[in-house]
């Protein structure tokens, strides 16, 4: 019980410029008696505490004084400890372990380097994902769980051609990647490994069966992030106004975008020839002409006419829709 009051002790001193004997006592839970014992015998293992007298007195680490950083410099631990405040904002992991994280960090900080360290507030890191909900952190949790249990899973998938398989898997971690959580693990159904998408998992349940975990190498487990080989790619001339300007600055290189005199913008972009670029477009709606390629001007045409077509020749038009949706809220106020 001392030694762990010893240790509280060092790490509330290493995280405050000054404390008073008493908050200590207050803090721990025991008799300032006992307290001056304790930074007494900090003082003999030799941890040099001062002591100042005064209305602004209490004790302190001396400013030279760190514990061994294991050769991380200053701006090494500033980036760590910007990075794990990001890791506070995800609501699947657990905010208690990432306090003492960022805890144990500022301990590796001498106080001479406070002002240094307090730079880590000049970058904002936030890594929630913008659907956050209590459901996702539930899953999470689930895989979590399993992972470190070795608990087979099962779940149905849905794949980016929208096909969905139902799945077991031996899982063997989750990643973080572009404000998403990824599972990597090995797939009974395919014998082998794969990434699954954890926004694109439903149904998700542990089983009681254990698992062996199997060697996954690093290369396997950054596979599905590597950069692509060659692929069909697609030479994009687009006439941008309107709202869509902004979407070109966040979607464009500065090279690709011609400014005219107009206001509207001139993109040409090489991208690869997959199906989000079409709905990428579709959603700029009127405010993009595509002018080169013609075959992805007749696509975009003739997706929008199909799109067009739901709302046409089916029995009711939208305005019927619309009034029979107002008719309803009405009658339900």
């Amino acid at each position: 019980m001392k030694f762990e009051r010893l240790m509280a002790i060092t790490m509330i001193l290493l995280n405050r410029r000054r404390v008073q004997a008493q908050e200590l006592a207050d803090k721990l839970e025991v008799s300032l008696r006992t307290i001056y014992r304790d930074l007494e015998s900090l003082s003999l293992a030799g941890i040099p505490i001062v002591s100042y007298t005064g209305m602004e007195g209490g004790y302190e680490i001396m400013d030279n004084f760190r514990l061994d950083r294991q050769m991380l410099s200053l701006d090494e631990l500033i980036t760590l400890f910007t990075a794990l405040r990001g890791l506070q904002s995800t609501q699947a992991l657990d905010p208690s372990n990432i306090d003492r994280l960022l805890e144990k960090v500022g301990t590796l900080v001498a106080h001479a380097e406070q002002g240094r360290f307090a730079d880590s507030d000049q970058v904002q890191v936030d890594f929630t994902p913008w659907r956050n909900s209590e459901a996702e952190r539930i899953k999470y949790e689930s895989v979590h769980h399993a992972v470190k249990n070795r608990k087979l899973i099962s779940f149905y998938y849905i794949d980016a051609q929208g096909t969905e398989t139902e799945r077991t898997i031996e899982p063997m971690g989750l990643a973080l990647k572009g404000y998403a959580w990824y599972l990597h693990g090995y797939c009974l159904e395919r014998e082998d490994y794969r990434t699954f998408k954890l926004s694109r998992i439903r149904g998700l349940q542990v089983l009681q069966d254990d698992f062996e975990r199997r060697e996954m190498p690093l290369s396997v487990m950054n596979g599905p992030w590597k950069k692509p080989g060659r692929r069909e790619m697609i030479h994009l001339v687009l006439r941008i106004s309107g709202d869509a300007r902004v979407y070109a600055a966040d979607h464009f290189d500065e090279q690709e975008i011609e400014r005219l005199e107009d206001g509207s913008l001139i993109v040409r972009a090489t991208l690869p020839h997959e199906k989000w670029v079409l709905s990428f477009l579709l959603q700029l709606k009127t405010d993009v002409l595509i002018l080169e390629p013609a075959h992805i001007a007749a696509e975009v045409r003739k997706t929008a006419l199909e799109i067009a077509a739901l709302y046409q020749d089916s029995g009711h038009t939208v305005s019927q829709c619309v009034v029979s949706e107002e008719k309803k809220q009405s009658s339900e106020s």
